[in-house]
């Protein structure tokens, strides 16, 4: 019998705050067994056009989507060898920035802002993005893949 070992992260718990960081929203998502196939990254219509959308307009847009927290980000970047390639690059060969928005942060600043999951010189490392400022093709949206 081969025992293969699940990945279960629990959405609902409190996420990791970096320091001098509050967390303005945190959508609960209940226990998310990882699956590369239960994600699905979301794009609005302008990032699909090679244009932009403000991160404050995006989020009226994503209201009631599934989004996904940042309990899978942290996860995710302490488990690396569970990201797929493919989440690398997007189909223009340029650098993803998978952002979990079901997770929204005031920084050390007050802005408030979103986390993402990114792979630079080697390796996977977490950033963030404003909601005042504008967010293009290469920063989509984790989110829970439908049944």
């Amino acid at each position: 019998m081969v025992n293969v070992q699940q990945h279960v992260i629990d959405c609902d718990a409190a996420p990791f705050v970096p320091k001098g960081w509050s967390v303005e929203e945190h959508q609960k998502g209940g226990q998310f067994k990882f699956d590369p196939a239960q994600v699905r990254f979301y794009l609005s219509k302008p990032q699909q056009n090679e244009k932009w959308i403000k991160g404050n307009e995006l989020r009226k847009e994503l209201s009631g989507k599934p989004v996904l927290n940042a309990n899978i980000l942290d996860y995710l970047f302490t488990h690396p060898h569970l990201i797929p390639e493919s989440w690398k690059k997007d189909e223009q060969g340029r650098t993803r920035h998978i952002f979990f928005w079901g997770t929204i942060y005031r920084d050390a600043n007050g802005d408030l802002c979103v986390r993402c999951l990114y792979f630079f010189g080697g390796r996977w490392d977490w950033g963030d993005h404003w909601l005042g400022i504008g967010w293009s093709g290469r920063c989509p949206v984790a989110l829970r893949a439908s049944n």
